[in-house]
């Protein structure tokens, strides 16, 4: 169903350089607006090529530059309440007027071919694809070093009002409260080491146990092997 359609959806994915098969992983970056989960997204989708960014269905049109299948899936809004009625999303949201959702077949089959994918989501949707499926999901969490840090940086950015900055200060605390939801949190104080404590987070949680798939039949092979 979903390759009819969605027919321009990549099944076909380049294995990891490694000699032991492994799972993929759902790698969700959540924070408050402002704390910088878009910047470190974006840095690890251009230094790490063997991460994809999740590909949501929507129902806005698209914008100018924005191409069908690379930034979003767009559809219908009966198509939408189709796939949401079939239970095709991960997780799914509306917002301001227009559906958001995470369609699970290409997802899926990345995962059991070694992909990773990259969800740049809040709490609400962690929380939906956690529950449908929580072996693959890796849960990490950015704080602000302090509220005062936070509103400086949304001041700074210069492109809302203070009743905007301040609506979304309310969401932030909104957002914060959650934390203990996830597996990982970091306070991005300083961008680059911020970074850098999500690229270990993301190698560690690679080289788990569970996600190495191709060790027992390594394992086997090496007890029955005999020196000499």
């Amino acid at each position: 169903m979903a390759d009819q359609t969605f027919p321009h959806i990549e099944h076909s994915f380049e294995p990891h350089r490694h000699d032991l098969h492994r799972r993929g992983l759902m790698f969700i970056l959540s924070s408050p607006s402002g704390a910088g989960k878009t910047t470190i997204a974006r840095r690890l989708l251009a230094e790490d090529k063997a991460l994809h960014s999740s590909v949501s269905c929507t129902t806005r049109p698209p914008r100018p530059g924005e191409v069908d299948g690379q930034d979003y899936f767009f559809v219908s809004q009966s198509e939408f309440d189709r796939m949401a009625e079939a239970d095709e999303f991960y997780e799914w949201a509306e917002v301001f007027g227009n559906c958001y959702g995470t369609p699970k077949a290409h997802i899926r089959t990345g995962l059991k071919q070694g992909k990773d994918f990259l969800f740049d989501i809040d709490w609400q949707g962690t929380q939906q694809l956690y529950q449908k499926d929580a072996q693959d999901v890796v849960r990490v969490f950015l704080l602000p070093p302090s509220i005062e840090e936070l509103q400086r940086r949304l001041s700074g950015r210069g492109t809302d009002s203070a009743e905007v900055i301040n609506a979304r200060m309310d969401r932030a605390r909104s957002e914060i409260s959650h934390w203990d939801a996830y597996d990982y949190v970091v306070v991005n104080e300083d961008l680059d080491e911020c970074f850098e404590q999500v690229k270990l987070i993301l190698a560690a949680e690679r080289m788990r146990r569970k996600r190495q798939t191709g060790l027992i039949p390594f394992v086997r092979g090496l007890l029955r092997s005999k020196a000499g």
